[in-house]
């Protein structure tokens, strides 16, 4: 069973006969509770043993990114993307859904999920939506000391580095900024 997370996925499960025939007729399904697709299917097809054939019917649904789920399905890898997702911090969990859905698009890239973390990680910088307010400025400004870039500099030359301009080359080639995240591109 997976860890309980805040804010834990749940599906609300109905069954299109009964959506067909006016009724809204269901239940929440909390994902925490489950081991694996196949147990939670289960219990869903359980649930509605009252239809001699039940065709479930995602109606509604929590905490579960739209990639990973439709109106009739859930992706067999849901439950270790949570897993996983739940041995994250807040910001780290955040940062691996944004990368899944708008960076390299898993699951539909065909990785295997422990090949999609650990690309993650590769690429993963972190949050920078600190007291900058500038996520880009804000990871420049860290770059440059962690790089070194300017040591060696005379401190009376160093003033004039042009973080702004910097960070903007930076992330023309090489670095991309999604809700204060930071990732490369490589």
């Amino acid at each position: 069973m997976m860890k309980n997370l805040e804010n834990a996925p749940r599906i609300y499960v109905g069954t299109f006969n009964q959506y067909n025939n006016g009724s809204l007729f269901g239940k929440w399904f909390e994902l925490t509770d489950y081991l694996d697709l196949k147990v939670f299917l289960q219990d869903c097809f359980e649930f509605h043993r009252n239809e001699l054939d039940p065709e479930l019917m995602f109606q509604d649904w929590e905490n579960i990114p739209d990639f990973l789920i439709s109106e009739c399905s859930l992706h067999k890898e849901a439950f270790c993307y949570f897993e996983a997702r739940s041995e994250m911090d807040y910001e780290t969990a955040e940062a691996f859904e944004i990368y899944c859905k708008q960076i390299n698009y898993w699951p539909s890239n065909g990785y295997e999920l422990e090949d999609q973390i650990e690309s993650f990680r590769e690429s993963y910088r972190g949050f920078f939506g600190g007291s900058m307010k500038d996520p880009e400025l804000e990871y420049a400004y860290q770059y440059v000391e962690e790089t070194g870039l300017l040591s060696g500099v005379p401190q009376a030359l160093e003033r004039y580095f042009d973080y702004e301009a910097f960070a903007k080359d930076l992330f023309l080639d090489g670095y991309s900024e999604y809700e204060g995240h930071i990732f490369t591109d490589y």
